[in-house]
């Protein structure tokens, strides 16, 4: 059994200036939302939830993208309303948002 029933990567990678990456289009925003809500709904830590960030991920033309484990589902997204639906369905009701998926 997972230690996390679910353990959320999201990238906030940096690159240089003009270079595509998804911490320049919300990223860190992005992690931070989504730390923060899980912590406010109490679904964090052992048995629950992880939220990480993570450098790149490799899907830099998709960006801003997290990938979700076990289930190893690739999400891009926009903004914290794509970010709550990923939270409340994907990760609270295991229905995969699969308009958000790449």
């Amino acid at each position: 059994m997972s230690y996390f029933t679910h353990h959320v990567f999201i990238c906030c990678n940096q690159r240089d200036a003009g270079e595509q990456c998804c911490n320049t289009v919300g990223g860190a925003d992005a992690f931070a939302y989504a730390k923060d809500r899980i912590g406010a709904l109490k679904k964090n830590g052992p048995g629950a939830i992880r939220i990480n960030k993570a450098g790149c991920l490799g899907r830099c033309e998709n960006g801003p993208v997290m990938v979700i484990y076990p289930e190893e589902t690739w999400y891009s997204y926009v903004d914290n309303e794509d970010i709550e639906e990923i939270i409340e369905e994907h990760l609270l009701n295991g229905r995969p948002v699969e308009r958000l998926k790449i």
